[in-house]
């Protein structure tokens, strides 16, 4: 696999990602372009096999920095309220872009909504659970890379997983009660 169908097959999802977490198209997009360039600058010698755990551990330190900068401008700039707008009219070529997995019309129609469930649940989450649970759930790395990857303990990313599926079941089931 070259480095490009590499970044290829992970823009999507680690856009997904960064979103979540910033809550911004334009923030996330930086994040993720930030990423990739620090993959290609500095690992692209690497085997092809380290490249998931390495774009991994880049995109996770990127969407921490980026949290801690955007909680330090919050304290100094406390008078500012433009921390979540987008301001670009721009269309988002990462998300409009064909998904060569995309079936049935009215399938897509009828998981939509339970896929914006879900994900405004795991927006929810404080970072370190969307971390893990992104991580093991949807990347599919196991305790001991994802551990590796946030640079915690391995029962720091159980913890984390454990506590973000309860809040995750907790607020989906709210969500299906009938008002």
């Amino acid at each position: 696999m070259t480095l490009d169908n590499f970044l290829a097959s992970v823009e999507r999802r680690a856009f997904s990602m960064a979103r979540l977490a910033s809550r911004s198209d334009t923030e996330a997009l930086d994040i993720v372009q930030d990423t990739m360039l620090k993959l290609v600058q500095k690992y692209r010698h690497k085997p092809s096999q380290e490249w998931p755990m390495l774009f991994q551990r880049i995109l996770q330190n990127r969407i921490l920095d980026w949290h801690r900068q955007n909680t330090r401008n919050r304290r100094l700039f406390w008078w500012s309220d433009t921390d979540n707008i987008d301001n670009e009219d721009s269309t988002n070529w990462i998300e409009t872009a064909a998904d060569p997995s995309d079936g049935n019309p009215a399938q897509l129609l009828a998981r939509a909504d339970d896929i914006q469930q879900i994900m405004a649940a795991i927006e929810l989450l404080p970072i370190r659970q969307q971390q893990a649970f992104l991580l093991r759930a949807w990347e599919g790395f196991d305790v001991s890379d994802t551990a590796e990857i946030m640079r915690c303990t391995k029962g720091s990313v159980k913890t984390h997983f454990f506590r973000a599926q309860a809040r995750l079941k907790t607020l989906l089931e709210a969500s299906d009660e009938p008002c």
